[in-house]
């Protein structure tokens, strides 16, 4: 699972998309489990370091990126496909540099994903790709038809769970979904809320022993989140918590999870192709 995590950090050439863009699919088996904020926190470390970021709220509908940072932009990805605003518009630039899309909230009714709409939005996100060397989508809980081709899509998966037994039997039964509809997508681990960094490999190992066992893929570990109290504080004034308290220990977690994403490893480097985003999203969604 190491040598796994290795190749995660090293993977920064060419994506062959025209661009060095990573794209990285944050998602988890159930709601609360804190994964809008780590994606959120994640990405203004990455920000704030200097890299070029968009964090995409894909919860649509119900997203909250915007909450917890405590802004109110002027449209959000709904508009894109309900109102014909165009891609570039609904981007929002939020602290540290970090751009964002907002996934918008009380919607009086379901989004079309028709072919029409999203073939537009494929065209339009590949025109802004090259602008960014990494590329979040926070995922809404759980899987949905059309959440698990962003995700198939994806250059990498994090998931991320909890301790409690719950989230974890979700989680797995997320990675096992997406899994099956294609088995060589690699998976990397945050387990959040621990009460310390044994906790936190102990849950991981339980969850990796179950998916190497019963379905014979092993994924990596990024790294654990502390339970923290600045959370709370964070979100309850809406402040992001790498900005409310970059010393709390939560905040140092999710930096040196950020780091695994950056770092090279000198002596190891990755011979896989990194995959083109729009042109899988695209077959997914096409093709049959």
């Amino acid at each position: 699972m190491y040598d796994q995590a290795a190749k995660l950090r090293s993977r920064v050439e060419n994506n062959g998309e025209g661009s060095k863009t990573r794209t990285i699919a944050v998602m988890s088996g159930k709601g609360g489990v804190g994964k809008s904020n780590i994606s959120l926190n994640m990405a203004l470390t990455l920000s704030g370091n200097g890299y070029k970021v968009l964090l995409i709220d894909m919860d649509i509908g119900m997203g909250n990126i915007d909450i917890l940072m405590g802004t109110s932009p002027p449209y959000t990805i709904a508009d894109f496909f309900q109102n014909n605003v165009g891609l570039e518009r609904i981007i929002v630039s939020g602290p540290q540099s970090l751009h964002y899309i907002a996934g918008g909230t009380g919607l009086s009714h379901f989004i079309d994903f028709d072919p029409m709409h999203m073939s537009r939005f494929m065209d339009e996100f590949q025109q802004l790709l090259y602008q960014y060397d990494f590329v979040f989508f926070d995922m809404g809980a759980g899987i949905s038809e059309h959440s698990s081709k962003f995700i198939l899509s994806a250059e990498d998966i994090i998931v991320v769970t909890t301790t409690e037994p719950p989230s974890i039997t979700d989680a797995y039964a997320a990675v096992k979904h997406v899994k099956l509809l294609n088995d060589r997508i690699p998976f990397h681990f945050i387990v959040n809320r621990v009460q310390n960094e044994k906790e936190g490999k102990e849950t991981f190992q339980r969850i990796n022993g179950a998916l190497k066992k019963f379905l014979g893929i092993e994924t990596a570990f990024l790294g654990s989140i502390p339970d923290d109290q600045n959370i709370s504080m964070a979100v309850k004034r809406q402040i992001p918590l790498v900005l409310y308290n970059d010393r709390s220990p939560a905040a140092k977690g999710i930096k040196q999870v950020a780091d695994l994403l950056i770092k090279p490893i000198d002596d190891i480097q990755s011979m896989k192709k990194k995959t083109n985003f729009v042109a899988n999203l695209r077959r997914l969604l096409f093709e049959r």
